[in-house]
């Protein structure tokens, strides 16, 4: 049946707007308190009655260990091993949060209902002296809650959340192996919660699909899906009014006394929803992540009832299973090699907009396009938002938390991890239901992951499929490991590690289970040392030699990952031992450097047989050594810059074990470039010099050079591309003439034993070049700077640090590269962007 289009301008006037609705989030001025102080009696601190006077001041989303770190409580907490003298009996009891909040002009017709987004990990919900939803199913961090306090709200109104710490066997927010658990267990409300005013019906969970003409890229189709809940006793007639890019349509809709009706509208019903000359939404490394605005309004009896407004983008993504049984991801038709690396949240949840923004923004400064999360993560949608606006894809979905008992705190199965019992299903489906729905209008979530570690349960995992086709067409993946599912075949995927460190070549030998090829979920060297700034707060100004304390900030994995043993024997058998600090740092870059580098070069050179890889990890929960970009600081460590070198859009590269020189070309359109390569040996000699033009096809790569030739032990290659004249991208690597020997049959989850080094001694034996900094340009914020090496040796991986009037570094400053090498008698010119007009000097070191 085709509805007839009203237009709203002429045929409908609605008056009556009103108060209602209205969505206001309830983020400030809140206070928090433990049962053991106040009393259990929730109803009674909803009364409005009670002091405040001994509250804890805090803000929504919050942790209780947030909330008490944020008040001054456990000072110099994640410093050295300071947390773990301390344990978990506070928060064996509830803990309070409460706020006080008005609805001014509040009607008697108007609905009332409280919004949760996300709540750690149960809670029993009070208003105004009522409990209005109970723990007995306001439970789990991944679900949302609309409570209905039509009746009790009033004018002036006090809310109180009495939050539950999970108990063993509950599947909540989990940070597995990376860190010791947060205290609290994460309890607390942990994503923003509102109030909504509106009329009889609400719109929930709006939806906007898109298909692409994949031939023409010229047209798309919009599907537009809505959920309209009837909270009356009574039916309600009315109108569902779409308004997207300038044209309305109106949809007549009657809903019984309390009815939930899904409804939708495609181009048979409004034209605009088939879109010409759409604005694509791509990746960032594609083209631009355009966004479009959609607004839904129900409208009865002259009055608004409720609106929703939908930014979504246009576009299409797609997972296949290659011919060789690896899973490929394809944006818009174009098959895309996805480049990323795993997320985690602060361990109190201490995240906001602001931090995610910067994160981000360092994200696309290391060229990566991809991040995934290993679990639902964020405090709010506005991770989601900035990927979305900065054309950042994303992987989101379930933790191994919950498939290992001693996280879990419960006997898992060794298929299908700990979601065992109906019960439990039931519980994950509804969550897994929940966050689609709260999440599905990003277009940067490429894929969900499903499981981790293990298989879902079938049961569940028939749930998923329903999923998909009911509420979210996006791709899910059934493991990140290499496992086949009777419903859904082989996840196409492989953990095989390595977790820790592997020498640079590894990734390319056909022997290394976790090297460029396939789909590789999770994989990385280890050890990744923060910048020493970073490491004198995190452990104080001594630190030489390496104590135990170190160890405390690897991980807290009981197996490995736990202590700095397998960093300083490579640092000793590649580089030669460390005199002091300063030197092992220096040689700790070196490592870090390569071996990341090479990770992300090696999957860019077998492409398309590599088809996507994630570092393990991004960032890190809170301070620490291993399995990080940038530090706990924001502070980015020489295997960020690696990577930014790794992932330039056109760049050459090195095979550290064919010895040859690839060009690389990961932009939608072919370039043709001149190619240089340059040698010298470990004293400054040259060695040799070539130039090339070769033409790159678009998502391809070419061979440049071939066989490397080194005539000294040690050495070092610089690469450079040029086109139209102009430099676009420079590469330079630490060679050395004998080979790495791995134990290939002792390769395990954590890594290939390495049975022999090759021999880097000479160069890291090698007194530094001293290079002079200056100041080539300056307009505001934006600095150019000049690093030259006056010397007759190479300069190996040199930092630039910018300071303040007082010596200290200056956090934030963005550079277009840094760890820099530089020819004998040459020079580099580098681009900075202060974060704020300050005074600086300039100045490089070399650890």
């Amino acid at each position: 049946m085709k509805h007839r289009k009203i237009s709203i301008l002429t045929a409908i006037c609605f008056c009556t707007l009103g108060a209602q609705a209205q969505t206001t989030e309830l983020l400030d001025g809140w206070e928090c308190q433990s049962s053991a102080i106040v009393g259990t009696d929730g109803a009674a601190l909803s009364t409005g009655k009670e002091s405040s006077a001994s509250w804890y001041a805090t803000h929504v989303p919050s942790t209780v260990m947030g909330t008490l770190v944020a008040n001054g409580e456990y000072p110099r907490l994640l410093e050295r091993d300071n947390y773990k003298q301390y344990n978990n009996s506070r928060f064996l009891v509830p803990w309070f949060f409460k706020k006080n909040f008005r609805l001014d002009g509040l009607k008697d017709h108007e609905h009332v209902r409280l919004l949760f987004e996300g709540l750690g990990y149960s809670a029993n919900i009070y208003l105004n002296g009522k409990l209005v939803a109970s723990r007995d199913t306001v439970r789990g961090p991944f679900s949302t809650f609309a409570v209905d306090v039509t009746g009790t709200a009033k004018e002036e109104n006090t809310l109180v959340v009495e939050t539950f710490k999970c108990n063993p066997g509950d599947f909540n927010i989990g940070f597995v192996d990376w860190n010791p658990r947060p205290l609290d267990e994460s309890m607390g409300i942990v994503r923003p919660v509102s109030v909504q005013r509106c009329g009889d019906v609400v719109i929930e969970s709006p939806r906007v699909c898109s298909r692409v003409n994949l031939n023409t890229m010229k047209e798309a189709w919009l599907d537009v899906e809505a959920q309209l809940r009837n909270l009356s006793d009574h039916d309600v007639s009315g109108q569902l009014v779409c308004t997207f890019e300038g044209q309305e349509y109106a949809l007549p809709v009657t809903l019984r006394a309390g009815q939930v009706r899904t409804v939708r509208l495609d181009e048979n019903e409004m034209a605009a929803l088939h879109v010409m000359n759409p604005r694509l939404w791509w990746c960032y490394t594609m083209g631009k992540p355009e966004m479009y605005d959609l607004s839904l309004a129900f409208k009865a009896d002259q009055t608004l009832s409720d609106t929703k407004e939908v930014r979504f983008g246009i576009r299409e993504v797609g997972s296949f299973i290659t011919n060789d049984g690896y899973r490929a991801f394809t944006l818009n038709g174009q098959r895309i090699q996805l480049l990323g690396a795993g997320w985690t949240d602060d361990i109190f949840l201490r995240d906001d907009a602001a931090s995610y923004d910067r994160q981000l923004e360092l994200v696309k400064q290391m060229n990566m396009n991809t991040v995934r999360l290993e679990g639902f993560w964020g405090t709010s949608q506005a991770l989601y938002d900035l990927c979305d606006e900065k054309g950042i894809l994303l992987l989101a979905g379930w933790s191994c938390f919950w498939e290992w008992d001693s996280y879990l705190g419960k006997p898992c199965d060794e298929r299908y991890g700990g979601i065992l019992t109906d019960e439990e299903a039931q519980l994950i489906a509804r969550e897994y239901d929940d966050q689609l729905r709260y999440l599905r209008n990003h277009p940067s979530i490429i894929a969900w992951f499903v499981g981790s570690d293990k298989l879902p349960i079938p049961a569940l995992e028939y749930h998923y499929e329903w999923a998909r086709k009911v509420i979210d067409d996006r791709p899910y993946i059934i493991s990140a490991k290499e496992m086949e599912s009777d419903l859904s075949g082989t996840s196409g995927t492989k953990m095989a590690g390595p977790y820790d460190y592997v020498a640079p070549s590894y990734w390319y030998a056909e022997e290394a289970p976790g090297g460029a090829f396939g789909f590789n979920t999770e994989t990385g060297i280890g050890a990744q040392l923060p910048v020493k700034e970073s490491l004198q707060q995190m452990l104080g100004n001594k630190l030489w030699p390496l104590d135990s304390t170190w160890n405390y900030l690897c991980t807290s994995a009981a197996e490995a990952f736990n202590n700095l043993d397998i960093l300083k024997e490579t640092v000793a058998n590649r580089y030669g031992e460390a005199k002091d600090i300063d030197d092992f740092l220096r040689k700790a870059n070196m490592v870090n450097y390569d071996g990341t580098r090479a990770m992300f070069e090696s999957f860019r050179y077998n492409s398309p047989k590599a088809t996507a890889l994630i570092q393990w990890m991004l960032n890190a929960a809170r301070p620490s050594l291993y399995w990080q970009l940038y530090d706990h600081f924001l502070r980015p460590n020489a295997s960020f810059y690696s990577v930014k070198k790794a992932c330039e859009p056109v760049q050459l590269i090195y095979s550290h074990l064919n010895r040859d020189v690839r060009a690389v070309n990961s932009t939608l359109q072919p370039v043709t470039i001149t190619a240089t390569m340059k040698v010298y040996g470990v004293s400054g000699k040259a060695l040799g010099n070539k130039k090339v033009t070769v033409t790159v096809p678009a998502l391809g790569s070419v061979k440049a050079f071939d066989t490397v030739e080194l005539t000294e032990d040690n050495g070092y290659l610089f690469l450079s591309c040029q086109a139209d004249g102009k430099t676009i991208a420079e590469n330079e690597y630490a060679l050395a003439t004998t080979n790495d020997v791995y134990d290939w049959p002792k390769s395990d989850w954590t890594r290939t034993p390495i049975l022999k080094h090759a021999d880097h001694t000479a160069i890291g034996g090698q007194q530094p070049a001293k290079c002079k900094v200056k100041v080539k340009e300056a307009q505001g914020r934006q600095i150019l700077l000049t690093v030259s090496n006056p010397s007759d040796q190479v300069a190996y991986l040199l930092r630039i640090v910018l300071k303040d009037k007082k010596g200290k570094i200056i956090d934030g400053v963005d550079f277009s590269d840094n760890y820099i090498t530089i020819e004998p008698r040459g020079e580099k010119t580098v681009s900075c962007v202060l974060p704020r007009d300050v005074k600086f000097a300039a100045d490089v070191l070399s650890y």
